[in-house]
């Protein structure tokens, strides 16, 4: 977090206004009594659908207050569906579900953050502190898959944001979800830094030894210094390794994805964070470049700005060389690794050092012939 002025410690009230998105964006959103501990966004902008945004004003009086420390909310969200389609050709699933929105493990770089300006909540702050559990996302998903006209296919979870992120440990909506689709023989994929994913460990083996569960564990750094500045809230990258090496003694099939690599920052990890992972136990292993859509490229920014001001610039400029001088861009087929001579040497790389140690690109397929409604009778194989 950037440190405040001298003078708005010394002050007591200040209270949020609003102002028009035409004035300039105030230094930062958060109130001088607020303290933060282990969070990575240092502001709290508004969203971008808002039609004002926050600043911290003075109000004259000067009183001194006890920082408060910034707690994590969470509120109940009862959805009517919970399975969501997608048609994009840069991933290999159709469909996934979300158990959580929003997510406390803050890391900096999360691309998911934008999603949370559609509750009218903000990309920063809101998003590692004000989270959405969906308790009954189990008894929707149960009705949904039990629909005459459903169709299995791989669901995916974890692609947006963590299913085993703090909370669930009190919520336990992943766990119902899982034994929902064990119950149905619905294949899933799951993706998650949270070391939580070991309490599921046997509904996970059981069902990846019928082909029906992959398990992808994401490693960013193998630094833990490095790790706490940008995933503060996540489990250190010594005890996701241990968890993907329980997972795969468990009979699961585990990918290791090296998401996001961070160009001048961890790619230099990149061979290291491979060997690791095939030293675990992992059979797998895919990448993904570092992604700043929207509001997270001025957040990652100002964060490089705060914990690493010697190589932001550095940082920035590999990003923009990716994507055509912008600090993202959306293009399919391009969006995931980049473009240029730096995306074609990580790709390079990642090439050469998953041959070196055994990683394959794609786990065994997924079966789904063997789903069936409970109750009903095992549906036919559609192949």
């Amino acid at each position: 977090m950037r440190p405040e002025p001298s003078k708005r410690r010394a002050c007591g009230m200040f209270p949020l206004c609003s102002m028009s998105h035409a004035m300039q964006d105030p230094e930062s959103t958060l109130r001088p009594s607020q303290r933060l501990r282990a969070r990575a966004a240092g502001s709290n902008n508004s969203g971008r659908y808002e039609p004002t945004r926050r600043v911290v004003a003075h109000d004259g009086w000067d009183i001194e207050e006890d920082p408060s420390l910034v707690r994590t909310e969470v509120n109940i969200e009862r959805p009517r569906s919970v399975i969501t389609r997608n048609s994009s050709p840069d991933v290999p699933f159709d469909r996934s579900i979300n158990p959580y929105r929003g997510c406390e493990h803050g890391c900096i770089y999360c691309f998911a953050r934008p999603t949370h300006a559609y509750l009218g909540l903000s990309p920063g702050l809101d998003f590692e502190t004000r989270l959405i559990a969906r308790p009954d996302a189990a008894k929707v998903l149960r009705k949904e898959l039990s629909a005459e006209r459903y169709e299995p296919r791989p669901i995916a979870i974890g692609t947006n944001t963590d299913p085993y992120q703090p909370i669930e440990a009190r919520h336990r909506v992943m766990r119902q979800v899982l034994e929902v689709l064990e119950e149905f023989n619905h294949p899933v994929t799951v993706l998650t830094k949270g070391t939580l994913i070991e309490r599921d460990a046997d509904i996970l083996g059981r069902m990846a030894a019928a082909g029906l569960a992959h398990i992808g564990v994401s490693i960013t750094t193998l630094d833990p210094v490095l790790s706490r500045l940008m995933e503060p809230r996540a489990p250190s990258p010594a005890r996701r390794l241990e968890t993907v090496r329980r997972l795969s003694e468990a009979g699961c099939k585990v990918r290791v994805s090296v998401a996001p690599v961070i160009p001048a920052l961890t790619d230099p990890e990149l061979e290291a964070i491979l060997a690791a992972a095939r030293d675990h136990g992992a059979i797998a292993a895919s990448w993904i470049m570092l992604r700043l859509p929207l509001e997270v490229a001025p957040l990652f920014a100002d964060w490089l700005e705060s914990h690493f001001p010697d190589r932001g610039r550095r940082v920035m400029a590999r990003v923009r060389e990716m994507h055509g001088g912008k600090d993202y861009s959306p293009d399919w087929g391009k969006r995931m690794k980049g473009e240029g001579h730096y995306a074609a040497l990580i790709a390079r790389r990642y090439d050469v050092a998953s041959a070196r140690f055994g990683l394959v690109n794609e786990l065994p397929r997924l079966r789904w012939d063997l789903f069936s409604v409970p109750g009903r009778g095992r549906q036919l194989s559609l192949f």
